[in-house]
């Protein structure tokens, strides 16, 4: 049995030392790219390797390309091998964000073609609350062969502005809906949205307690934001083409499968003035 969107502490619990399963922390702050590394250091699910959500899980910048572009494949694969990662393996990622970077890591790996990956529910704090064991030693890894099969899940700046007026695409953005709106930017230089994009700001996904909604509730909502159109006709964006990966996985949860990523997302976007804006 392998496990494609989420687990449980339970569920990991039960798993820990088998060295059929990988274990990925990915906790990163926007504000302190040093933090993951720091937090890792010092305490971490058993086992679990690190990886970082610029170094690892991103591509270089270029200034035109968004803040965390999509890697190479080859390179996220050949790190995934390094840490134990292989064809047969089950990965589990978790953050302390609800989410929002292991769902990065989540959708990047089904990208690669790996579908036995899945996100923690409740993450790095539904762990401790659980009164599971935690270490501070970084594992052992032991390689394996990782060979990408790379999938049609990703579109860039160039499809979404061909599409942009075409009623068989449907944008949303994963943001808060300040952002969305253009006020209170501080991250990206330029504030609003691509038009004729909906929002759906990806903690929506959640309860009250910080795990993923039922999969029938999110089915509901969602259902609501296509409007009768297929999943596959969705493109996701955010602010980096991070958090929009969250709502990608709770689409999954709810059956909904086949929409895709636009991985530059707004920062991609806004970095040519040439593109529209809409506020």
């Amino acid at each position: 049995m392998s496990f494609g969107t989420l687990v449980s502490v339970a569920q990991l619990q039960a798993q820990l030392g088998n060295p059929d399963w990988c274990v990925i922390d990915v906790r990163h702050q926007l504000a302190d790219v040093a933090y993951g590394e720091r937090a890792y250091a010092e305490a971490h699910i058993p086992g679990a390797h690190f990886l970082h959500c610029d170094r690892d899980l991103s591509g270089p910048t270029t200034g035109g390309n968004g803040r965390h572009p999509l890697p190479d494949p080859q390179l996220l694969a050949d790190r995934l091998g390094s840490i134990g990662v292989g064809r047969q393996t089950q990965v589990v990622v978790y953050d302390d964000a609800q989410g929002m970077i292991a769902g990065r890591l989540w959708w990047l790996l089904r990208w690669l073609g790996h579908d036995a990956v899945a996100v923690l529910d409740g993450g790095w704090q539904d762990w401790l609350a659980a009164g599971a064991a935690v270490d501070a030693v970084p594992p052992v890894a032991k390689p394996r062969e990782f060979t990408p099969v790379t999938r049609n899940f990703a579109v860039d700046a160039q499809f979404v502005r061909r599409m942009l007026d075409s009623p068989s695409m449907r944008l949303v953005d994963g943001r808060a809906s300040d952002r969305f709106r253009g006020e209170n930017e501080t991250i990206d230089p330029v504030g609003g949205h691509i038009p004729g994009a909906v929002n759906r700001f990806f903690r929506d996904n959640l309860a009250a307690d910080g795990h993923f909604k039922p999969a029938g509730e999110l089915a509901a909502e969602w259902q609501s934001i296509l409007g009768g159109l297929a999943p596959e006709q969705l493109v996701h964006y955010c602010g980096s083409g991070v958090s929009a990966c969250h709502n990608l996985l709770a689409m999954e949860i709810a059956g909904l499968s086949g929409a895709r990523l636009y991985g530059g997302s707004w920062s991609e976007w806004c970095a040519d003035p040439a593109r529209p804006v809409a506020r």
